[in-house]
């Protein structure tokens, strides 16, 4: 019997529904310069002064700005002190450095770096505010649609809603990002606009103010004053901000305003007097009121023009589901100015023209500002691959029905429209630049080889795989004896998790780091391995690039020679290198094979490493290791009214090298409170410590209760409770 032959008919959804513009035509429209382009006056405080190839590279990228070089690259080496340099070059340039890197653990190591040298300044974490995030999505082939789930941390909200308010009302700003930047944002000139700036003596209509409060996004409780809330009693209007932890106060006389002060939201305590005021809104997406009729008009002129298109194409199933979806959502934006997804319509709120970009976190910078791009070498592929997964997956959304064509248009820059945006100074930070990095730098590159300390690069052992767990248990104790820490890394979550399991049962303190464990608890992760919690970190991709480790010894490769882009030799350097801040640092690599990447990585490794020992003999130099003290979780601190003269500095000359004595930075109770919380007891602590350590674990639990108790927060400590009994 012949077999018969099937005609596969063209997919009738596959014509293109938007066409793309060239970066020049999609920008979202023209923005006003927020501040006035006067020099950032930006205080560097430090215990210590630039050493090593460090002098050397500041000197070289400050002059190279200042002759008018757009792009410039610093190859540093893993504990040459790249970050003091950048911190040295924002303090020359002195303008608004937006410093971007590629997860959210090194963001927030960084933000505590450079908070740590600005505490004068405004510097702020902008990152992902998602714990959990399930986009909308439908799956053709087996009828399925997925609701968009999402889980919001509070905090992180809080610290990118601080970002740009400072942004807006401030030169001397650093905002450490992840690739989160060049997603929409909402308009800055809307956001700009509706910040509701109040001054002493000037007469104001107390409902008007409620009105304007109301207007963006607060919410009137006049029992509990919350974050985004306000309260009213009498002439006395009492406002939290959303991006602040403390409070704002404004008294008035009749309809003059009396006193403007800042307060403690617990003690009522006045902080700060003040002459004038401004409030930011409480969300990033705002509207004006008199614009609803017209998003709500232009929606249902798209709405009726695609249901056009499908009714001609006979898609009676799709153009149904579109009209009841889409009417749906125009009845809540009627009535409440919001609607589940409200972000896929942005492109017609903010009356954009088809193909156009949304807004993101780089319009808030204006146009004049220093980028600089940390670990580039990975950076930059990140975000060249955000805008064509989000592309694919909303294409099905508006093909099958689910979606206005509008929703196309809210997505993240794609990379033609990044380098659209780059400022007049781009400086490239890796220790393994990229092949981008170095065409656009035409191959010069500022090295930073040399390190103050003497640390030399890591003595490298290789093992064969057959009888590398006898191998690794082994040396984990010896390295544990002295008081050091080990990293380990592996191809696969599973095979962490499994790893983990394997060192706790034999009785080794050992956690596990990789993309499931939350933004914040990653930053607890790395914090309790430096504080000597546990012993061992097993991680796969995350223990790479950046992290600031100097209790760190020892790491060891597992599977070292499957090629990929984990085992590449970016990013085996970039994994060595976690070694390099301490006098003892090893790496172990257990592999079969000698890969090209594993020999060009043990090349060049060598090569530093003779490079910075011909360093220590010429200047008598003794390798030490570095310390580094344990910063402050992720916490709010400037406050948004500061006096803008004391953050711009008129004067185009260099004031010196502002080198002093640096000041410990204490964080504010509340956050302390609840970063305690978060961080003492995660699930898969007190799943790995049923060992020799267990007793101790749950006598710090049961004072940790205790401490909820007396601070009657009786949820925690019970929850802690039933955590303990589980132990025992």
């Amino acid at each position: 019997m012949a077999r018969a032959r099937k005609t596969i008919t063209p997919d009738p959804y596959a014509k293109p529904i938007a066409k793309p513009l060239p970066p020049e035509q999609s920008l979202p429209g023209k923005l006003k310069q927020f501040q006035s382009p006067t020099r950032a006056n930006f205080e560097l405080v430090s215990p210590y002064g630039a050493a090593g190839d460090q002098p050397k590279a500041i000197e070289e990228l400050t002059r190279g700005f200042k002759e008018g070089e757009q792009f410039q690259t610093l190859l540093g080496v893993t504990g040459s002190g790249k970050t003091f340099t950048m911190a040295n070059v924002i303090k020359n340039v002195g303008k608004p450095t937006l410093i971007l890197t590629h997860n959210k653990t090194l963001a927030a190591q960084l933000y505590q770096e450079f908070k740590a040298f600005f505490p004068h300044n405004a510097v702020e974490y902008f990152v992902s505010y998602y714990d959990y995030f399930q986009p909308e999505a439908y799956i053709p082939h087996t009828d399925t649609f997925i609701e968009k789930d999402a889980s919001i941390n509070d905090e992180i909200d809080k610290l990118r809603l601080r970002a740009t308010a400072n942004l807006l009302t401030r030169r001397d700003v650093i905002i450490v990002a992840s690739v989160s930047c060049i997603y929409g944002l909402g308009s800055p000139s809307e956001y700009f606009d509706l910040m509701v700036r109040i001054k002493k003596g000037d007469v104001y209509d107390r409902d008007k103010i409620l009105h304007d409060l109301v207007r963006i996004q607060y919410t009137r409780n006049d029992f509990s004053l919350e974050r985004g809330s306000f309260r009213v009693h009498g002439d006395v209007i009492e406002i939290h901000p959303s991006y602040d932890e403390e409070g704002l106060r404004i008294e008035l006389f009749g309809d003059e305003v009396d006193r403007l002060v800042r307060f403690n939201i617990i003690t009522g305590e006045v902080t700060q007097e003040m002459d004038e005021m401004t409030i930011a809104p409480a969300k990033h997406f705002v509207t004006k009121e008199e614009g609803r009729a017209g998003i709500l008009q232009r929606m249902q002129v798209e709405l009726t023009e695609r249901l056009a298109e499908l009714d001609k194409e006979g898609k009676v199933l799709e153009s149904a589901r579109l009209s009841s979806r889409t009417r749906y959502d125009m009845e809540m934006i009627r009535e409440t100015g919001m609607c589940s997804g409200i972000e896929n319509y942005s492109r017609i709120i903010e009356n954009r023209a088809p193909g156009t970009r949304p807004f993101t976190l780089i319009d808030y910078f204006g146009d004049d500002w220093l980028l600089m791009v940390d670990e580039s070498h990975v950076s930059i592929p990140q975000v060249g691959g955000m805008a064509e997964g989000d592309k694919s997956r909303k294409t099905t959304l508006v093909q099958y029905g689910f979606r206005l064509p509008c929703a196309l248009d809210n997505r993240p820059m794609n990379f033609a429209e990044f380098e659209f945006m780059y400022p007049k100074q781009v400086l490239f930070v890796s220790a393994t630049p990229g092949d981008y990095e170095l065409t656009k730098t035409g191959g010069v590159v500022t090295e930073q080889i040399n390190r103050p300390t003497g640390l030399l690069d890591p003595k490298i052992e290789m093992f064969p795989i057959k009888g590398q767990m006898d191998v690794l248990l082994y040396r984990i104790e010896e390295v544990v004896k002295n008081g050091d820490r080990v990293l380990v890394t592996t191809l696969t979550k599973k095979m962490a998790q499994d790893l983990t399991d394997f060192f706790v049962e034999a009785g080794i303190r050992a956690r596990y780091l990789h993309s499931d464990i939350k933004t914040l608890e990653r930053h607890e992760l790395i914090r309790g391995l430096r504080t000597g919690e546990f012993d061992v970190l097993v991680g796969i991709n995350l223990l790479r690039e950046g992290l600031d480790l100097p209790e760190v010894s020892m790491v060891a490769i597992l599977d070292a020679d499957k090629e990929g882009f984990l085992r590449n030799y970016r990013s085996l350097i970039q994994t060595m290198g976690r070694a390099s801040r301490n006098v003892n640092g090893t790496v172990l690599l257990f592999a079969d094979n000698m890969t090209d990447s594993l020999e060009k990585a043990v090349t060049e490794t060598a090569r530093r490493r003779a490079v910075q020992e011909e360093f220590n003999k010429e200047h008598g130099i003794t390798p030490k290791s570095v310390t580094r003290k344990l910063e402050d979780d992720l916490r709010i601190a400037d406050p948004l009214g500061i006096d803008g003269d004391d953050s711009v500095d008129e004067d185009w000359e260099d004031d010196g090298n502002g080198i002093r004595p640096m000041e410990p930075l204490q964080p504010s109770s509340k956050t302390k409170k609840k970063n305690s919380r978060k961080g003492m007891v995660m699930p898969q602590q007190v799943r790995h410590d049923k060992s020799a350590s267990s007793q101790q674990n749950i006598e710090d639990l049961e004072r940790q209760m205790k401490e909820a108790a007396a601070r009657l927060d009786f949820e925690e400590a019970a929850r802690l409770r039933d955590i303990i009994r589980g132990m025992k």
